[in-house]
């Protein structure tokens, strides 16, 4: 099991990261979370969880070993794949998806593509006991938050191309985008904001 990778951040294509280490670059599939923080060129440590399929062997990856944690924890709920927790966690920081089923509050969990009511209830139901024991060791991350660097109208599209890979239909992700896009310069940012207005 690789738990693991520390190399160098090859490429970038939402939401898969490509990993140098030591020569052999591995593909990660990533949380926005994770994927907004990572710039090309940089060194970086990614918690991974490796999925073995019939058809395919895949890699998700993580900063923080914590995220890592609840991502295992959501994959044990019945009826959640690694592609609806990754966009679980893309939508929802880890504080707030703790506080969220603590306080049982199903029409936030409904806002992520794919979570439908059933789904959401469901999650409520087995997450409750699993995320006590988290909620009362909760730290911060320390890490700084580096954004990627993209110019004019490429930012926007990377930003669309990011909520199209986790389960957002185009015309959705295109007016979640086009409603924060004139604040922000950076895809980071604006894929950040269009989550944060859903939770509004």
């Amino acid at each position: 099991m690789i738990g693991c990778l520390i190399g160098e951040v090859l490429a970038l294509e939402a939401p898969t990261v490509v990993l140098n280490v030591n020569g052999v670059g591995y593909e990660i599939d990533t949380p926005l979370s994770t994927f907004c923080q990572l710039q090309k060129g940089q060194k970086a440590t990614i918690w991974t969880h490796l999925a073995v399929r019939e058809d395919a062997q895949l890699l998700y990856g993580f900063l923080d070993a914590r995220e890592k944690t609840i991502f295992r924890t959501l994959l044990k709920v019945n009826g959640v794949g690694p592609k609806m927790a990754l966009a679980i966690l893309s939508t929802l920081s880890v504080e707030m998806l703790i506080h969220t089923v603590e306080h049982e509050d199903v029409n936030t969990l409904v806002k992520v593509p794919g979570v439908g009511k059933k789904t959401a209830e469901r999650l409520m139901i087995e997450l409750r006991d699993r995320f006590k024991a988290m909620s009362t060791n909760s730290q911060p991350t320390n890490s700084t938050v580096e954004q990627i660097q993209f110019t004019g109208n490429s930012a926007v599209a990377e930003a669309e191309a990011a909520l199209q890979s986790l389960g957002y239909k185009p015309l959705e992700a295109q007016k979640l985008i086009n409603a924060v896009k004139g604040d922000y310069t950076e895809a980071g940012e604006i894929i950040r904001a269009a989550l944060k207005s859903m939770n509004r």
